[in-house]
């Protein structure tokens, strides 16, 4: 149990179990085996990770399960040899399980839907890889894979680790110039891409696209190798590049597995929104293949004949973990949704693909079932479907307000649970674990426990333990626990100082919370979306939690903007739901009352304004700092990431009503 007292850092063993006996007593969440597990995690790290290790198949034993000498360079199962895409594809089949679908990709936009066995994943795999091979790719190498959400874009990157090189994905929201920075930062041997991909409204040119990036940079690979889609627009190729897919599955004798030390990379993702230098996290294999793996048992408590299903895409982190590593290396279905919750063709989606495919476990973003609620808040639409096989909905990367989770709860009769990771960590920092007994209707607004290995803390600004509910700093005591960043791609400095520096000995998350009496933690905000309103600190988060529970509000997003007397105010930008009556005027003054009522008068939001939509990336986060930016007359530069970067044009118009962006030029 994680102690939120203040003081002097001391025993953190001591501590815990001092307060154990007081605080397990009134804990109304308590499970005696979640608390066995998360202690042994951090009193016994070797032992305990050394069981967890064995969740997945090496072809070499490690030496040494913890090597924590060089700090914050931990390394995990060190000496061990194993490959990623023999766990993930080849043991089941070794095991008897080759004609259990591995994936289901359903795209309402093509009206297609298919299931591909491990069989056929490992037939594809296998000869993609021969080709690589052929191409020179061996390992160590970097594979760029530039592919919509298709079950060819995990065959790419399960070919690049099945020869122990390195893949990295390019988002395929992202224009020609972040492509091209990536392929200079990564310089890739091969890279892997579709002719095009579809969204609701248009047609994506992927090759159209990676013929500029590569036009800009001189990081040129020696191949292409270009998956046509016929359902939706092929591509021209050039034969001095190109290397069309199909030819490639011909081309060359299949390729076995080459084992990599658990050390080694198993890929490079770039954070979203990067600019300037890229960022791009490195994983180590071993330990987050095990992790993964043992994840989906003991968070999300699927068994070996679930179906899991990822509502997100291959190239943010949650579908590499979740959509890919997690549940194939775990040897269960995972669904793959090329849509949108609303639009492709209607807000029943969600509702059919439970139906349909018979899904047990669902993740996805709060903003997804915001979006449903918005467009279907009777879900009329979703009635004609059976969701009886849903057991847990899991939400993450964002604040999940309540009035949407108490919504989602009824709408699917399922816990909806609140998790809380980062794209440095690669799975959860803490959940609420259905493996280990945890309740199902943890506190309100929580984003969980502490996950087993994470010994999560709050700071104040000058280092010391902040006390309950005393919102402060969110790190993690070091060392980390298997499977989480390793170190940033060529730039092990960077590495240590932008988590490491501000508080030695931690991680800093950089996100901003508290914990309560009973070790919940509260993910209130990114540090720097605390607003400073005469001395108090408030989330923004908790604001939008209270805008968000109106009636007539759809979605909406809070920010700091200037005030001469009291530093900052908040300013609130809100999305009023379909068939609402109400003026602007009225909405406004209902809810600078509801703040008030449920907040305080410190908190009173008299500045707000309707939209029409808000700049969300498409992994559902708000983009709140250009926002303030705007309202602040910076210029806003628009994120290759922002969904409909259109929106920019009414958020303008409504800071510039509230008496703020009135000298901003227009976002580009």
């Amino acid at each position: 149990m994680i102690s939120p007292g203040a003081g002097s850092e001391g025993d953190a063993k001591s501590e815990r179990r001092l307060l154990e006996d007081l605080i397990l007593k009134h804990n109304p969440y308590y499970s005696e085996k979640y608390e066995e597990m998360f202690r042994r995690s951090l009193d016994e790290p070797a032992d305990f990770w050394e069981e967890v290790g064995r969740s997945v198949t090496w072809s070499r034993p490690w030496d040494r399960v913890l090597d924590d000498s060089q700090q914050p360079f931990t390394r995990w199962f060190v000496g061990g040899e194993l490959n990623a895409c023999y766990n993930a594809v080849d043991r089941h089949i070794e095991a008897g399980r080759g004609h259990k679908v591995a994936l289901i990709h359903d795209s309402p936009l093509t009206k297609t839907i298919r299931h591909v066995t491990y069989l056929e994943l490992q037939d594809k795999v296998s000869r993609l890889a021969g080709t690589l091979a052929y191409l020179g790719v061996k390992k160590g190498d970097r594979v760029l894979v530039y592919m919509p959400l298709i079950p060819e874009a995990i065959m790419a990157m399960l070919a690049a680790v099945r020869l122990g090189a390195v893949h990295t994905v390019v988002f395929g929201g992202f224009a020609a110039k972040e492509l091209c920075t990536r392929i200079e930062h990564a310089r890739p041997k091969v890279v892997i891409a579709a002719s095009s991909g579809v969204e609701p409204n248009k047609v994506v040119r992927y090759k159209d696209i990676l013929n500029q990036a590569l036009a800009m940079t001189q990081a040129k690979p020696e191949r292409c190798i270009i998956f046509q889609r016929h359902t939706v627009e092929t591509a021209e190729l050039d034969p001095d590049m190109d290397l069309l897919w199909d030819v490639a599955l011909r081309m060359a004798a299949p390729h076995c597995c080459v084992p990599v030390e658990a050390s080694e990379p198993l890929y490079i993702l770039y954070t979203s929104g990067t600019t300037g230098e890229p960022k791009g996290i490195t994983r180590p294999t071993g330990g987050h293949i095990a992790t993964l793996a043992w994840t989906m048992r003991v968070v999300y408590g699927m068994g070996p004949d679930d179906v899991w299903w990822t509502a997100s895409d291959i190239g943010w982190v949650v579908g590499h973990s979740y959509i890919c590593y997690g549940p194939l290396v775990y040897g269960i279905t995972s669904v793959m949704y090329e849509g949108k919750p609303d639009r492709t063709p209607d807000a029943s989606q969600y509702f059919r693909l439970i139906h349909e495919h018979q899904v047990s476990g669902l993740l996805t973003a709060p903003t997804a079932l915001r979006v449903i609620r918005r467009e279907d808040p009777e879900t009329k639409a979703g009635k004609k479907y059976c969701t009886d096989s849903l057991r847990h909905l899991f939400v993450a990367g964002e604040h999940c307000d309540n009035e949407t989770k108490s919504w989602a709860e009824k709408t699917f009769k399922v816990p909806v649970l609140n998790h809380w990771w980062q794209t440095e960590t690669g799975h959860a920092i803490t959940a609420s674990c259905v493996g280990l007994d945890h309740s199902s209707s943890p506190p309100k607004f929580s984003a969980g426990m502490p996950f087993p290995g994470y010994d999560v803390r709050v700071l104040r600004p000058d280092g010391s333990r902040a006390g309950a509910h005393e919102i402060g700093r969110i790190v993690v005591k070091l060392p980390l626990p298997p499977g989480t960043i390793s170190c940033l791609y060529n730039a092990p400095e960077r590495f240590k100082q932008i988590y490491f520096s501000t508080y030695p000995g931690y991680y800093d998350t950089m996100d901003a919370g508290y914990i309560d009496e009973f070790g919940y933690v509260y993910v209130t905000a990114r540090d720097d979306d605390i607003i400073n309103v005469s001395g108090i600190r408030l989330s923004t988060a908790l604001l939008e939690d209270v805008v968000l529970g109106h009636p007539d509000i759809g979605d909406a997003t809070v920010i700091g903007v200037p005030e001469p007397t009291k530093g900052e105010i908040p300013l609130c930008l809100y999305v009023v739901k379909k068939g609402t009556n109400k003026t602007e005027q009225q909405l406004t003054k209902e809810l600078t009352t509801l703040v008030r009522e449920q907040i305080g008068p410190i908190a009173s939001i008299n500045r707000a304004a309707a939209v029409s939509g808000l700049p969300r990336t498409r992994s559902g986060k708000t983009a709140r700092k250009s926002i303030s930016d705007l309202a602040r007359n910076k210029f806003v530069k628009i994120s290759g990431t922002i969904e409909d970067p259109s929106v920019y044009k009414d958020v303008k118009r409504a800071l510039q009503t509230l008496g703020y962006a009135r000298m901003a030029p227009d976002p580009q």
